[in-house]
C-alpha cells in the first residue's frame, strides 16, 4: 500500500476492503501512513457506492481512529455525509513569533491536538496570501500546520483555512478533513454557529458544510468517478 501511494503521489490514497460489518479503511501519503483522513473517506465511500459494491445507505469502515461512517445524501451517490472523532485543539504558548516569523504573518492564536498546529491569523487574505518555507515547518513536532481565519461575505463561507504536511509528504493539501475536526469544535464556539460553512484555499480549493455534532465532527461534500482500472502488483 505505501508502495502504490508513493507512486500515486497524492495527498492520500485510501484502501478498503470488505470487512465484518463493513469495510477496512487505511490512508497513506506519499511517505508514510496516517490515522486519519476525511476527504479520502469520502471518496473512498463514493467509489463504493458508484461503482456498485456498496448499496446501503451507511458505509461502516473500520480504520485506525476507530469506527467511521459515511451516508449517501442523494440517489446518485455523490452528495456524502461523513462522521469523524472531534480533534478540539489546546492552546501552545510562546509558539506564535517562532510561527509568525516561518510563515511570514501576524499569528494570532496557536494550538495543537493530537495530529496538528491550528494557526489563526488576522484575515482570510493573509490566508490566501501565504507562501510559507516548507523545510521550516517540516522541522516542527507535529504532523502539520492548519492556518484559518475568518471567512468573509465575499469568500461565501464562515471559515477559510489551508494545510501543510511537509513532514508526512504533502507541501500542501487540497481538501483536508481531519483539518476541520479541530476548525469544527474552533470557530463553533467562536462563531457561536454549530453548522459552518467552510472553503478550502488550497490552488484546487474545496468547499465543505462542517457540523459539530458533540464528539463528532459532520462533514459534507460532493465527489465525482473520474477513472477506474485494474492495477497489477507483484512479479510474473
Amino acid at each position: 500500500m505505501q508502495a502504490v501511494a508513493g507512486e500515486f503521489q497524492l495527498s492520500e490514497t485510501a484502501f478498503c476492503w470488505p470487512a465484518s460489518g463493513g469495510w477496512g479503511l487505511r490512508w497513506f501519503t506519499p511517505v508514510c501512513e496516517v490515522d486519519l483522513c476525511g476527504h479520502a473517506t469520502l471518496a473512498c465511500a463514493a467509489a463504493l457506492w458508484q461503482s456498485g459494491r456498496a448499496s446501503a445507505e451507511l458505509i461502516t469502515f473500520s480504520t485506525r481512529s476507530g469506527e467511521l461512517q459515511a451516508r449517501g445524501m442523494d440517489a446518485a451517490w455523490r452528495r456524502i455525509q461523513i462522521e469523524l472523532p472531534s480533534a478540539p485543539c489546546t492552546a501552545i504558548a510562546d509558539a506564535g513569533d517562532e510561527l509568525g516569523e516561518i510563515l511570514g504573518a501576524r499569528v494570532c492564536w496557536v494550538g495543537g491536538n493530537q495530529f496538528d498546529w491550528l494557526v489563526e491569523l488576522d484575515d482570510a487574505e493573509a490566508v490566501a496570501q501565504l507562501q510559507p518555507d516548507a523545510g521550516r515547518i517540516a522541522g516542527l513536532p507535529p504532523r502539520g500546520i492548519i492556518i484559518t481565519a475568518q471567512g468573509t461575505p465575499a469568500l461565501g463561507c464562515d471559515v477559510v483555512s489551508r494545510f501543510f504536511a511537509p513532514r508526512a509528504g504533502i507541501t500542501e493539501d487540497a481538501v483536508t478533513g481531519s483539518a476541520h475536526c479541530a476548525l469544527a469544535p474552533y470557530w463553533s464556539r467562536r462563531l457561536g454557529l454549530r453548522t459552518l460553512d467552510c472553503r478550502q484555499l488550497s490552488r484546487r480549493g474545496g468547499r465543505l458544510e462542517v457540523e459539530l455534532a458533540g464528539a463528532r465532527v459532520l462533514i459534507r461534500g460532493s465527489a465525482v468517478m473520474v477513472a477506474h482500472g485494474n492495477l497489477l502488483v507483484g512479479g510474473p
